[in-house]
This record gives structure tokens, C-alpha cells and sequence, in this order.
């Protein structure tokens, strides 16, 4: 008596699933989750799969931001001529030429440490740790120069090197010695670059404002 019972529900559970396969909304999706026991059979009859006949005809509504439209007057002002940049923008001239005189101030003072560095490595004076010291103090503010010559080319200026000053081959003070007089000029040459770069901040932030 079970036996039937049990054959009775599998041939009658055989002829559901026949009709919900020849159904004309069945989806594979859904008779997965027909045997895992997600959903019912008569759930799954009810499902309705739609799609939009032409989606690209029909106007979006509630849209804020629509680039290609919008991308349109930008596309007009890009440059013809390969001589200007085509990444520039809201990038004043007096900006472009701060940035290069601030390049030519790191120049300067690296060679001036340099210059230091090939004092103080001489045999008759053989200071090697300020011989060092200068000579990394020489690379980081070259680092510097380079850093504003990669930004100068991202905002789409053109990098545009000065003369750079010959500083002295000779550091030795009669009051003060070579090591003491040095380490007072690069303190002083330290403040002088903070100053540039002072000014160089109150340059940006004018032309910045003005496009707020």
C-alpha cells in the first residue's frame, strides 16, 4: 500500500515538472530552484521574465549626470595643434611658471650640496660624514625637482629649466671652520626653500580660488 502511495506521488510529481518545463516562462534558473526546495512549483508558474524591446530608445528618467552629453563642449576644446597639451585644464600661466621657478630653486641648492659633499670628501679634509650627509641632501633635493617636473607635465605645462648658479668649490670660515659654517649655510638654505615654497602655495591658492 505505501509502495503505490509512493509511486502514485512520484508519476504525479513526473507530470507537474512535465507541464512546468512546457511551460512558455520556464527558465533554467528557476527549475533549479524548483529541486533544490527554494520555491514551489506553483511559485515558479508565476514567474514572469520580461525585457525591454529597444532599452537604448527609451529615455531614462531621473538621470543627474549624462556624460556623453555633457562630454560634448569638452570634446570641442580639445587642441588641434600638437604643441599644446591635451590634458591641460584650469591651469593659469602664472601657475605653470611658479612651478618652474621653484624647480630651478631645488636645482640650485642640490648643486650647492653637491658642492658640499665634494668638499668634504677631498683627502685633506675627509669629513666623511658630512661628506654623506650632503651628498643624500643633494639627491632628495633633486627628488624635489623631479617631483614638480612629473606635476608640471600632469597639469599639462611645459617644464622649462633656468641657469643654475656655480656654487663655491672652497667652504672653510677663519672663525666659524668647514663644518660649522656648512651646517649653518644648509639650515639657511633650508629656510630659504620653505619661503619658495610659501610663496610658490600663495600662488596656487590665488588662481585656485578663482575657480571656485
Amino acid at each position: 500500500m505505501a509502495l503505490a502511495a509512493s509511486s502514485s506521488s512520484s508519476l504525479a510529481a513526473k507530470q507537474l515538472a512535465g507541464l512546468i518545463t512546457s511551460s512558455s516562462c520556464y527558465t533554467k534558473s528557476t527549475a533549479s530552484l524548483v529541486k533544490l526546495g527554494c520555491i514551489s512549483p506553483r511559485t515558479k508558474r508565476s514567474l514572469k521574465v520580461s525585457a525591454a524591446v529597444d532599452a537604448n530608445s527609451m529615455p531614462l528618467t531621473g538621470v543627474v549626470f549624462q556624460p556623453f552629453e555633457e562630454v560634448k563642449k569638452e570634446v570641442l576644446d580639445v587642441p588641434v595643434s600638437p604643441l599644446l597639451s591635451l590634458a591641460r585644464q584650469k591651469y593659469e600661466d602664472e601657475c605653470e611658471a611658479a612651478i618652474n621657478e621653484q624647480i630651478n630653486v631645488e636645482y640650485n641648492v642640490s648643486y650647492v650640496y653637491h658642492a658640499l659633499y665634494a668638499y668634504f670628501d677631498r683627502d685633506n679634509i675627509a669629513l666623511r660624514g658630512l661628506a654623506k650627509f650632503f651628498k643624500e641632501s643633494s639627491e632628495e633635493e633633486r627628488e624635489h625637482a623631479e617631483k614638480f617636473m612629473e606635476y608640471q607635465n600632469l597639469r599639462g605645462g611645459k617644464v622649462k629649466l633656468h641657469s643654475i648658479m656655480q656654487p663655491p668649490s672652497e667652504f672653510d670660515h677663519a672663525e666659524k671652520g668647514d663644518a660649522l659654517y656648512a651646517m649653518e649655510l644648509a639650515l639657511s638654505l633650508e629656510k630659504l626653500t620653505n619661503e619658495k615654497l610659501l610663496s610658490l602655495h600663495s600662488v596656487i591658492c590665488l588662481y585656485h580660488l578663482s575657480f571656485i
